[in-house]
């Protein structure tokens, strides 16, 4: 997610907008957010006992396979990563002088 600045001031600084600051800061936490539901919920009950498990005969077995939750936790580690670097990459916001 690359933003770029709107224009030029007069000293040669960016000149980024308030909501593009707060769309950086939201997509961070949002990553964040989605990064600790994916790592948790498939080892809670709840993932269980849901519409997608009963579809077909054999999903129960896939389903509740260590490996398919292993895998979305990995998913989750991968949005945290993300959420990181973005807060890093919120120093481009800051102005040099």
């Amino acid at each position: 997610m690359a933003i770029e600045p709107i224009e030029q001031t007069e000293a040669g600084q960016s000149g980024y907008r308030w909501y593009q600051k707060a769309a950086a800061v939201l997509y961070a936490f949002f990553c964040f957010e989605i990064g600790v539901l994916l790592i948790l919920l498939p080892w809670l009950d709840v993932w269980d006992h849901n519409y997608f498990a009963r579809l077909a005969a054999r999903w129960p077995e896939v389903w509740t396979s260590p490996y398919l939750r292993g895998a979305v936790s990995g998913l989750g580690v991968v949005n945290i990563a993300i959420s990181f670097i973005e807060v890093f990459r919120l120093r481009r916001f800051s102005r040099r002088r």
